[in-house]
């Protein structure tokens, strides 16, 4: 055998064994991590595509609960600020992402309770459409959510874990944890509902 051939041979080899270290886990993981986080971003900017329409749907019926659309309106703003480059690796923005998230599904949250009040709202069938729609959103935000949550906790895992840690250290130096959603508290608050003052 020539020298170039054993060369070669032995290049494959190594490549071989490399691959079977997982020494692309890293790079793989974090692709994965990337794609999960772009679904949840095209989940909630859906969720913020219904609320004009469902905005002007309950304005036309139940004009004078101003302050609640306000509110639905303000935080749809918010939420819908530009993400930062720099969200999946920097904590702080993360949290701030999540809580105007957040401010948003507890606005619409309150505006599902007001229009409890408002027995010709519930029966419009365009209404009707728009909540459905909203529900669905609100299902696959659970989901993207979900799938996000697992796939950074894989990267995050390897990056901390041997032989994950070395591979880090020697081929991607650069590669940081990811953040992570934190469990919002108020999530489990249930609305209050006042029933005293009935406007139909």
């Amino acid at each position: 055998m020539t020298l170039r051939r054993v060369a070669a041979l032995l290049l494959v080899a190594m490549a071989a064994v490399l691959s079977g270290c997982g020494v692309n886990a890293i790079p793989s993981y974090e692709e994965q991590a990337k794609a999960a986080w772009s679904q949840v971003l095209n989940q909630y900017q859906r969720r913020a595509e219904l609320i004009p329409n469902l905005v002007e749907t309950v304005k036309a019926a139940a004009s004078h609960e101003r302050s609640t659309l306000e509110a639905v309106v303000n935080a749809r703003a918010k939420a819908t600020q530009p993400v930062p480059a720099d969200i999946l690796t920097n904590p702080e923005a993360m949290k701030q992402f999540q809580q105007n998230q957040g401010e948003l599904t507890s606005a619409l949250s309150r505006l599902m309770v007001v229009v409890e009040q408002y027995p010709n709202l519930k029966a419009n069938e365009n209404f009707l459409r728009l909540q459905d729609q909203l529900e669905g959103s609100e299902n696959r935000i659970s989901v993207a959510r979900r799938d996000y949550i697992d796939a950074v906790r894989q990267y995050n895992t390897e990056l901390k874990t041997i032989p994950g840690r070395w591979w880090a250290a020697l081929l991607y130096p650069d590669a940081k944890e990811m953040a992570q959603f934190e469990v919002d508290a108020t999530a489990a608050e249930v609305p209050k509902v006042d029933f005293g003052t009935t406007n139909q």
